[in-house]
Parts: structure tokens; C-alpha cells; sequence
């Protein structure tokens, strides 16, 4: 109802290609928003900043930002406003912007000495946004796999609440992935076998640290759809009907628990935390990249990296590709298992459950795995 809302209310019936004024007032509220969301951490930073990142801020650059992203909100609303006939986008745009520039700004002062304690992670979520969208809403819209998919697609607003969903809690959810990965090498000791592997360069680490982790992942991913009550967390993410960057945020808060928390295990006791570090952050790219809008590919590279169509074929409701395609950086791990699908030069018709009526709403989902299935 709030997606079809807001739809309503910024949408209008002209067109929205470039130089319509539709994308300039799109990406003006959208920094509006960060601009506004950046602003008030700012004012409450012990709150609303994340304890593991404060201490990595260059904050003059990170002000700089801010104060680009204002001056950018108000240009592009201004453009859109004089493009459009309607003007309530690119306004909002320059609302947000106004409203963050009379909070104070870019030179909002840091008084108060920071400490530990419970936080959420608005300015995680604000800083893992705009380089999301920045990195992957481009090639989406240039070169799409789906022309006639737009980004605001239905359901779309129940992605971003996803995607913000795990971002606010990090110091929570951190907590928990990392829970049985350091309880299990606490009492178990990985000093020897992390040595082992810290004499080798680094490139070789990190190949071998994908490796271990991908491995893991595919075990861990094909439970999640081979157990029936796994299922019913997994089934979340698989419901999206139309595949984009924002739609590989739909994730059952136990599933992303279950799949981060379990690969870690072998991961922590391999390798040192650099290494696992930088996997983290690889992931974080590659799997979002996997779930992207995205059609060009590298043919000689395809049998080896997973490109976007491979990870498609695992989300289609198409009957011959149902349980394929479990692993999340290398498909030749699927050929050796059993489980390859990945027909020449073809995108799934069909995205989105099969015959499995999940609820609409964010809360709906969240509980639909704790709810008994009803029998016909």
C-alpha cells in the first residue's frame, strides 16, 4: 500500500528517460534523503553511528561528502523542477537537502567523546546505500538484461526495507554470525593451521579463502533448500518475482544468520582475519553483482566466475532449474556436485515461487517461517 503510495504521489504519466528531468529528480531526493539521514548522525552520532567503523572515519572527507551530496540534491531538484511538469520530486529532493543544511550541515560539531555501547547503524546503512547505488543502478540502467524491468519495480520499497533491516542492527547481527565461529575456535585453537596458511602469498590466500568459503556456502545453501523448515527462511528469498540489486537484500534475518554464521566456521579457522576481511568485502560485491539486472557477460570467463544469468537461473520458477546453481562465486563447484543448469545464451521467463503463497508485507514474511502450514 505504501509502495503503490508513493508511486502515486512522485509518479505522473510523462516520460522518464534522460533529459526528462525524471532521473534528475529521482537521484535529488535520493540525496536528499542521505544528505538529511548523514546530517542527523552527525547530531547523534553515539546513537546512530557504528562503534567498529567511528574509529576508520576520515571525517573531513566524510563531511566533504556530505556537502557534495547537499549542493547535488538541490541542483538536480532544481533541473527536475524546471524539466517536469510535475515538481513534487525533484522538491522533495530539495526539501531534504534544505532541511539538512538548516540542521547544520557538513559542519555539524562532534562534542561528545564516543564510547562502546548499543548503537544502530544508520550511518552504515546510509554509506553501504550510496555506494550500492552507485556502483550497480548505472549498468542496471544501461545496459539491463530486462529493458522493460524499471528500477522501481513492484516491490521494490520492500527491498529497501530489507536492505535496511540489516544494516540498522549491525552490532546485533554482528554479534550473532560471529558467535559460533569464535566460541568453536576458542576451545579448538587455529593457530597452526592459520600459519600454515599465512606463509603462502597473499594471492593464494585469498583464492583459497573463496574457495573454503564457497564450498561452505553451497552445503549451507543447498540445506536451506533441501531441509522443509530451512526451507521456509530460504523461501524469502527466492520470493522476489523480478531480480535487480536491491532484490539480493531480501533475506529472512535467520537465513542471513544460518548462511554468514556457518561459513565463517571454516574460514576462522583457516585464515587470519585480513584475509577474511577482504573476502568479506569481495562477497559483498560479487554476490550483490550476482543478483543484478545486469546482461553483459565475458563468455571465456563464464565456466569459472558466476556472472549474473547463472545466479538468475537459480531464482527462476521454472521447473528444470529448481534447486540449481547453489554456488556463490565458482559454477564449476555445481558441475562437480550435480546441480548445473545453465542453458546457452538464455534469461529465465519466470521468477519467484513455485506454487508457494508466502505473505506480502515485510512482517508477514518475517513470521511466516514461525507459522504452522496450513494443509488443503
Amino acid at each position: 500500500m505504501l509502495e503503490q503510495k508513493m508511486n502515486e504521489m512522485f509518479g505522473d504519466e510523462d516520460p522518464t528517460g534522460f533529459g526528462t528531468g525524471w532521473w534528475s529528480g529521482v537521484l535529488s531526493a535520493f540525496f536528499g534523503l542521505l544528505a538529511f539521514g548523514a546530517v542527523v548522525c552527525l547530531h547523534f552520532p553515539q546513537v546512530l553511528s557504528s562503534p567498529e567503523l567511528r574509529p576508520h572515519y576520515p571525517m573531513a572527507l566524510l563531511r566533504l561528502l556530505i556537502q557534495g551530496v547537499i549542493v547535488a540534491a538541490i541542483i538536480l531538484g532544481l533541473l527536475s523542477a524546471v524539466l517536469r511538469k510535475k515538481k513534487i520530486l525533484g522538491l522533495t529532493g530539495m526539501l531534504l537537502a534544505l532541511a539538512a543544511t538548516l540542521l547544520g550541515g557538513a559542519s555539524v560539531p562532534i562534542n561528545e567523546t564516543l564510547r562502546e555501547g548499543p548503537a544502530i547503524g544508520l550511518d552504515w546503512f546510509l554509506l553501504d546505500l550510496l555506494l550500492m547505488t552507485l556502483i550497480f543502478s548505472p549498468v542496471e540502467v544501461l545496459w539491463p538484461a530486462y529493458p522493460k524491468q524499471g528500477v522501481f519495480r513492484p516491490d521494490w520499497l520492500l527491498d529497501v526495507v530489507y536492505f535496511l533491516s540489516t544494516h540498522l542492527p549491525i552490532r546485533i547481527t554482528s554479534f550473532l554470525i560471529l558467535l559460533p565461529a569464535t566460541q568453536l575456535t576458542s576451545v579448538l585453537g587455529n593457530a597452526g593451521l592459520q600459519a600454515a596458511t599465512g606463509s603462502l602469498p597473499w594471492l593464494v590466500q585469498f583464492f583459497l579463502a573463496v574457495l573454503v568459503a564457497d564450498l561452505a556456502e553451497y552445503a549451507i545453501h543447498r540445506a536451506l533448500h533441501e531441509v522443509p523448515f530451512l526451507w521456509r527462511f530460504h523461501a524469502i528469498h527466492h520470493s522476489s518475482k523480478a531480480l535487480d540489486w536491491i532484490a539480493g537484500s531480501r533475506a529472512h534475518i535467520v537465513d542471513d544468520l544460518v548462511i554468514r554464521g556457518l561459513m565463517l566456521i571454516p574460514m576462522m579457522f583457516a585464515f587470519s582475519q585480513g584475509i577474511i576481511v577482504a573476502y568479506l568485502l569481495f562477497v559483498t560485491i560479487h554476490a550483490t553483482w550476482e543478483h543484478t539486472n545486469f546482461r553483459p557477460t565475458v563468455k571465456w570467463l563464464e565456466p569459472y566466475v558466476i556472472f549474473p544469468r547463472f545466479h538468475h537461473w537459480h531464482h527462476t520458477s521454472q521447473k528444470e532449474a529448481i534447486d540449481k546453481n547453489f554456488a556463490i562465486h565458482f559454477p564449476w563447484i555445481d558441475k562437480l556436485f550435480g546441480t548445473y543448469y545453465y542453458p546457452d545464451d538464455k534469461w529465465p521467463d519466470t521468477y519467484g515461487l513455485a506454487n508457494e503463497p508466502i505473505p506480502a508485507g515485510f512482517w508477514g514474511q518475517t513470521w511466516y517461517p514461525f507459522t504452522r502450514r496450513r494443509t488443503v
